[in-house]
């Protein structure tokens, strides 16, 4: 379980940079989103993988999952939503005022 959540993590991660390092605004923004939600893995799995435990302690159970790390990737998501639709509508204004997605505001020469 712990190989395939971090395997999970390194392929957001890659992808994120990837789309991130792109010329144009629409794959900054997925590389953006993509990276987020593998910070959200993270964060979860930092917060230990546990299977059939309650999440609040109860009479008799083992061990419980803690809570915290559940906490901060709600917010972090979000946060993150939030944050995703800022983006959109800054790169619709570079669009409208440039009028090219590129992140420079100009198109490269061929």
């Amino acid at each position: 379980m712990e190989f395939l959540v971090a395997g999970a993590i390194a392929i957001l991660t890659g992808c994120g940079i990837y789309l991130m390092l792109r010329g144009r605004t629409f794959p900054v923004v997925l590389g953006l989103c993509l990276l987020s939600y593998a910070v959200n893995l993270f964060i979860i799995a930092m917060g230990r993988l546990w299977i059939a435990v309650p999440p609040l302690v109860a009479d008799g159970a083992d061990g419980y999952a803690d809570p915290l790390p559940q906490a901060l990737v709600l917010t972090a998501i979000v946060i993150g939503f939030a944050t995703t639709g800022f983006a959109i509508e800054l790169a619709l204004a570079l669009r409208g005022a440039t009028g090219t997605d590129h992140v420079d505001g100009k198109e490269p020469r061929p």
